[in-house]
């Protein structure tokens, strides 16, 4: 799996805490190795977001990402359940 990262996305990554940060990087390894790891909780959006998937990092820390392909992620956004929906 490769990962693409939107500008919007290495945005917002700057502002993280570096404990959200340290959280990301892990389960962005995750995510490489396994793209459905249930600890990820991988889950396709609807409604305005129906071509998006997103992924969880912490218990309120989500990306949200749009499949290229089978091989290619691009991350487009990262924040709480709140910021982002």
């Amino acid at each position: 799996m490769r990962i693409i990262f939107h500008k919007q996305f290495k945005k917002k990554y700057k502002k993280l805490s570096e404990s959200d940060k340290r959280h990301f990087k892990d389960r962005r390894n995750m995510f490489l190795e396994n793209p459905f790891h249930p600890l990820l909780k991988n889950h396709a959006l609807s409604g305005e977001y129906s071509n998006y998937r997103s992924i969880n990092i912490t218990a309120d820390l989500r990306v949200i990402y749009e499949p290229i392909d089978s091989e290619t992620a691009l991350f487009l956004n990262i924040g709480t359940h709140s910021e982002l929906y």
